[in-house]
């Protein structure tokens, strides 16, 4: 060591740590989109981060088809009608399966100047000729132009001084096509890919946070999550994410075979849906003529209630307000809840929509493991979310903490950073309390010898004001002052 002689200064890191602000609800929604109609399309399978409308349809594309087109109804849901960003989507509808496209090939009329083709057709793939025994086709960009018009159709228009004549009637095509109607659920499910060791479907959701950097929060797979082998996987998927964090997942009860609330109650109880971390919706809504499934709406409603609030998930989106005009059945079919049934689901660990005062709003807030399980910390949502929340920004907060030296100074700044963390949370009214505590009795000595620290985490989020009663009672002491 050199000779000083004098006054010198040094540094040392902070005692206390900033705790890391995880995103309260990321969604991740998993379905299949139009792919053909995406300007910059990214492969099936493939996890994309969207913080606009404009990014969700460049990369996915968008059909009002929505019974094809299933990640659509969540772009519009999430984006137009909620405001609401970023989301993660997940297309399974891949263009390379041989179960997921088909070929056509036949002939089209020339009506007003252009043929226009309705298939979802993979433009990249076409060939046109003059005719089905016609040896050479035409040029793409040299004889005809061929491109997306607004409603999703592919429009073939010859180009004057081509080599298509100008008496020609119609044009024989050959071309692949999308076919959505192949996806099936276990393509929504996914795993691993043995061809290509790549995960699929649900099994992305491990990918998210190391692609992104942010904690998913929701998962949804609206149009497929009323699906039994679906939502079971959903289920499954919601738990250690990363080996690390859990979410919730919001799933929906089938309204084409399921058309009462009694029927809601018991297909729930029939299916095995009693999770902690799992929501549970019935029936579909409407708005503007459209059916949007319930699920959907509800993940972009606890985002927006979260936003509200610092993007702390201590409120309930129950008796908050939905984007619809209706409630109804698959088929249409008009749904109006009272009060009591509202309550009847609620009471079954069941998300409904009530219209009573102030239009149509979510209701309920218990997750589907109630009335089994009566802990208030598994089954109010915002609990249930609270504790995730708390969970994951403890673990990315403290992450750069692993492998340094057990010592006083570790514990000490865990214990001071997450209680000043925490007292602030108690400050805002997100919890009524909460503290961390590295208690002597569950430190043993092996443990601590092997590297092993356990910091116990005391927190109580309030519970929703779920039953507010009013007492009314006659007092005849009022009757004095007729004479005051």
């Amino acid at each position: 060591m050199a000779y000083k002689h004098g006054i010198y200064t040094s540094e040392q890191a902070t005692s206390l740590v900033s705790m890391t602000q995880t995103d309260s609800g990321l969604i991740v929604a998993v379905g299949t989109a139009p792919v053909h109609l995406a300007s910059a399309p990214v492969e099936a399978n493939t996890p994309v981060l969207c913080y606009t409308y404009k990014e969700a349809v460049a990369a996915l594309g968008y059909s009002d088809d929505w019974d094809k087109y299933t990640l659509c109804e969540m772009i519009k849901t999430h984006f137009a009608l909620f405001n609401m960003a970023p989301i993660v989507l997940i297309n399974v509808l891949d263009k390379t399966k041989n179960a997921h496209k088909t070929t056509q090939a036949k002939s089209f009329d020339i009506t007003d100047g252009v043929v226009t083709v309705t298939d979802p057709m993979l433009i990249d793939t076409l060939e046109v000729k003059a005719s089905s025994e016609a040896a050479t086709p035409y040029v793409l960009d040299t004889d005809y132009t061929a491109a997306y018009n607004e409603d999703g159709e592919a429009v073939i228009t010859p180009i004057a001084g081509g080599g298509i004549s100008t008496e020609a009637t119609a044009l024989y095509l050959s071309y692949t096509l999308l076919n959505p109607q192949g996806v099936a659920n276990t393509d929504i499910v996914g795993g691993i890919n043995i061809t290509t060791g790549k995960a699929e479907g649900l099994e992305l959701i491990d990918e998210v946070y190391p692609r992104f950097g942010i904690v998913p929060g929701i998962i949804v797979a609206p149009g497929w999550s009323h699906d039994t082998a679906v939502s079971a996987v959903m289920k499954a998927k919601e738990h250690n994410i990363c080996g690390h964090f859990n979410a919730i997942s919001i799933c929906d009860i089938p309204t084409d075979t399921v058309k009462t609330y009694t029927q809601a109650g018991a297909w729930k109880n029939n299916n095995n849906f009693a999770d902690k971390d799992c929501l549970l919706c019935w029936p579909m809504l409407t708005l503007g003529g459209q059916k949007y499934h319930m699920s959907g709406q509800l993940a972009s409603l606890m985002n927006y209630t979260d936003s509200q609030h610092d993007d702390i998930p201590y409120y309930s989106p129950s008796n908050k307000s939905l984007q619809a005009d209706g409630a109804c059945l698959e088929d249409g079919t008009e749904i109006f809840l009272n009060s009591s049934q509202a309550a009847y689901l609620n009471g079954q660990g069941i998300v409904t929509a009530l219209n009573f005062i102030g239009g149509w709003k979510a209701w309920g807030n218990r997750t589907t493991v109630y009335p089994s399980n009566t802990d208030t910390k598994d089954n109010f949502v915002n609990n249930r979310r609270m504790f995730n929340w708390v969970g994951a920004t403890l673990v990315t907060s403290f992450w750069a903490k692993i492998d340094e030296p057990t010592n006083k100074r570790l514990i000490e700044t865990i214990v001071d950073s997450a209680n000043i963390w925490l007292n602030g949370l108690t400050a805002k009214g997100a919890l009524l309390g909460g503290r961390v505590e590295f208690r002597e009795d569950e430190n043993t000595t092996t443990d601590l010898m092997d590297g092993k620290l356990y910091f116990h985490v005391y927190m109580t989020p309030p519970a929703p004001a779920r039953d507010i009663e009013f007492v009314q009672e006659y007092d005849p002491d009022y009757i004095s002052t007729l004479f005051a």
